[in-house]
């Protein structure tokens, strides 16, 4: 783990006033009633509905469902029988989850074709050995946990569920070592993932139990955000009077460039819960606390493509100052698992959260009065990069009479057993393997069709055959391995 957080080259240009005193004009698709409904702009944030194993078993039944919109985007998402969307499931180690997903995609994109390295279709019967890639194609990944790749667990290469084929049931036992912390699920349809997660497809996964290894964290009430990104519901708009000019450049993928300005058009909206903040003028969520009230927020970056940098804001005086929290976990994995003293919380004013990635804080609500954000700061990604520029997510309300979060962790926890094993950073590494991603368009005008490559140094680049019967690279369990990887 890198407790640095600095994996990232992160700009911190951030304008505080750019915020202040912004109106809430509502987004130009505000929530209609659908398949998938979704909240409007400037609402309160919601929880998520927590679903929790009993008696070591979680039975789970959920749909995965999508429906076009009138600005020709496509919504996604998982329902539960009640039509809620996108539950918490919450398991300990060594709970089993059982959960039947049924696939009731409709084919709402016709021109959708996967590009042609891909298979479009199977006319295989059995969902384990279909590999069939389309929009209307399921599965799901199990981010983080330690799963085998295998049919019914977590594979994702070959599984491939179908509208016409009955309810799919994934079943698995999470590990008894498994870190506690939090995880989430989503599609891995190679070709269309993305889409569908940028589509709303996700939800969180918690395993229990992060109590026992940061005792500090007994009795606190806990919130889980989920934070995703969309198309742009405002793409023609121009920018806020308040924002600094700042040149709009297209990447090849049609999204906003990085401007390296910490400002301009965003390549996507984001979203809090499902309640959008959508640009130009990102009229935030709320979330109500109670004043100077102790809480553990759990924060999912389920984007496809943005990259966060979050941090808490309260207003001292005429400005908004950064306000520091404590960090105690990121990726599923507490930061005590070290076994370094003074490590289990650490206290930060920022932390940079990639697509997909995962961090645990505690933070302390504002006085009665004092205006507070939670805020991504500019993340700059490079050449070629989508912009991500400086925005406000959340306004953070304090009030006598908040209600309380869903969920509190317990208290009094029995302290988890010292670890059996060296932690992964004191051991030195059997060998080190030296990767690098890279890309190749065969035609150009076409750019749907770019192949994208993870390849050991000195092999040529290939695509995932997705008929092969032998790994690619082959370790011993128990080693220890380094492993460098460039992206370019």
């Amino acid at each position: 783990m890198n407790r640095s957080f600095h994996a990232l080259a992160c700009s911190c240009l951030f304008a505080v006033p750019l915020w202040a005193g912004l109106g809430t004009r509502a987004a130009a698709h505000d929530s209609e009633p659908g398949v998938c409904p979704r909240p409007a702009a400037g609402e309160s944030v919601p929880e998520p509905q927590d679903l929790r194993s009993e008696n070591g078993v979680l039975r789970v039944e959920l749909t995965v469902r999508n429906e076009r919109e009138k600005d020709g985007s496509t919504r996604f998402c998982y329902l539960l029988a009640n039509g809620s969307q996108s539950p918490t499931l919450r398991l300990k180690p060594g709970d089993l989850l059982i959960l039947r997903l049924r696939n009731a995609l409709t084919d709402t994109d016709p021109d959708a074709a996967p590009p042609a390295h891909l298979p479009a279709h199977s006319t295989a019967s059995d969902p384990c050995n279909s590999a069939a890639m389309s929009l209307t194609s399921a599965n799901l990944h199990f981010h983080g946990l330690s799963v085998p790749p295998l049919c019914h667990q977590d594979d994702v290469l070959r599984t491939s569920i179908q509208p016409s084929d009955p309810p799919f049931e994934y079943r698995f036992r999470i590990p008894d070592n498994e870190p506690p912390g939090l995880y989430w699920y989503h599609p891995h349809i190679h070709g269309f993932s993305s889409r569908q997660v940028l589509g709303g497809a996700s939800g969180a996964l918690i395993v229990e139990g992060i109590e026992r290894s940061t005792p500090e964290l007994a009795e606190l009430p806990e919130r889980v955000l989920v934070i995703r990104d969309q198309d742009l519901l405002n793409p023609d708009a121009p920018p806020s009077p308040s924002e600094p000019a700042a040149q709009t450049l297209i990447d090849r993928d049609g999204d906003a460039a990085n401007t390296g300005t910490g400002s301009g058009k965003p390549a996507k909206d984001l979203s809090v819960n499902y309640v959008p903040v959508p640009y130009p003028d990102y009229p935030r969520a709320t979330v109500t606390i109670g004043p100077g009230e102790r809480q553990l927020w759990r924060v999912l970056n389920a984007s496809s493509v943005t990259y966060l940098n979050l941090a808490l804001l309260y207003k001292r005086g005429v400005r908004f100052r950064p306000e520091w929290f404590g960090v105690v976990g990121i990726d599923g994995v507490p930061l005590s698992a070290s076994g370094a003293h003074g490590h289990a919380i650490e206290w930060r004013d920022g932390v940079v959260v990639p697509p997909g990635a995962r961090v645990e804080f505690v933070l302390n609500g504002p006085p009665l009065g004092v205006p507070a954000l939670l805020v991504t700061r500019t993340v700059n990604t490079g050449e070629g990069g989508e912009n991500d520029p400086n925005r406000a997510l959340v306004s953070i309300v304090a009030a006598a009479d908040a209600p309380v979060p869903r969920s509190r962790l317990p208290a009094a926890p029995e302290a988890t057993p010292p670890p059996t094993t060296a932690w992964l950073g004191d051991v030195a590494p059997t060998r080190v393997r030296k990767l690098y991603f890279s890309e190749y368009t065969p035609d150009p005008k076409n750019p749907a069709d770019t192949r994208f490559y993870l390849t050991v140094e000195g092999q040529t680049p290939a695509t995932f055959d997705m008929a092969a019967t032998e790994p690619n690279i082959t370790v011993r369990q128990g080693e220890v391995e380094d492993w460098i990887i460039e992206n370019r």
